[in-house]
């Protein structure tokens, strides 16, 4: 999936305003204008869209953990940021940003359209070089944020 991809659909699941989308950007320290954040929510064809880079995806996944969770106890420093913004990562992010625990994600997953095993899950979230490292493809990860919208925009 790419970057604007993922921002549209979060910021739809998340019930976000153009202006809610900034404040979370300035949070990580990137500064981010209305209308760039507009541009950013078009489809990659439309007149005006720009592109959301890895960087920029990783400060708003960073932002959205910093509103949602606070900032980080103990004083460590944050961890580094990876050069490419893989779909594992996103998923890491939105799972500290929202506080889901392992039998949420399976939920979440679920209502998706793609279940899915706790070792099928934890092996998303272990480390690369990991011999149980699993990648995330692209259709769990749209599952999982089609699962996602289906929780919080529930009307019931």
């Amino acid at each position: 999936m790419n970057n604007n991809d993922i921002l549209r659909r979060l910021r739809y699941a998340l019930s976000l305003s153009d202006a809610q989308v900034v404040s979370i950007f300035a949070l990580s320290q990137h500064e981010v204008t209305e209308a760039d954040a507009v541009a950013m929510m078009l489809n990659e064809d439309e007149e005006g869209a720009i592109s959301c880079t890895d960087t920029q995806m990783g400060d708003f996944l960073d932002g959205l953990i910093l509103e949602r969770r606070g900032p980080r106890t103990g004083g460590g420093p944050p961890p580094a940021a990876a050069p490419e913004l893989t779909n594992n990562a996103v998923m890491k992010k939105l799972r500290i940003a929202l506080n889901l625990h392992e039998q949420d994600m399976l939920s979440i997953l679920a209502s998706g359209g793609r279940g899915m095993s706790r070792g099928e899950l934890s092996a998303l979230f272990r480390k690369p070089d990991h011999k149980h490292y699993r990648g995330c493809g692209d259709q769990v990860l749209r599952n999982f944020l089609t699962g996602l919208t289906m929780r919080l925009r529930s009307t019931s």
